[in-house]
């Protein structure tokens, strides 16, 4: 996994124990501790990181390990290796395959897509179907 161009980079052989926040999208892969604010960014937890810490953004991909508490307005992606303990607060929330989650889940629409929703719920297309939440596939 590479950080995303134009990201900062906290290592591997980095300890930060303490608030973290900021303006611009972070790549950790090292160990922290403490309150981690991007409420306007994205933050990739890579596959070496240990963090300690609840985490406040707009988008979370987490490939390591994370024990807290996620309020994320945006999107929260658990890749496989990911191994997270803790509650998470999300617009919308993605979950690979083998990945660990040990907490409660709540998913919020953002206040863009409420106001969508409302007006498409007032007036709902002619011919609108619904679709199943899930299907199995056709062998």
């Amino acid at each position: 996994m590479k950080p995303a161009e134009g990201s900062t980079v906290i290592g591997k052989s980095v300890v930060i124990r303490g608030e973290l926040s900021g303006d611009e999208d972070l790549y950790i892969d090292g160990d922290i501790e403490g309150t981690i604010s991007l409420k306007d960014s994205r933050l990739t937890i890579g596959p070496n990181a240990h963090v300690r810490a609840d985490i406040s953004v707009r988008d979370v991909t987490v490939f390591g390990h994370l024990t807290g508490n996620v309020q994320a307005t945006g999107r929260v992606e658990l890749r496989q290796s990911a191994i997270v303990s803790g509650d998470i607060l999300a617009g919308r929330l993605s979950i690979e395959e083998s990945a660990v989650l040990k907490g409660s889940v709540e998913l919020k629409l953002s206040p863009e897509a409420q106001s969508k929703s409302s007006t498409s719920a007032a007036a709902p297309a002619t011919g609108e179907t619904s679709a199943p939440l899930f299907s199995q596939p056709q062998a």
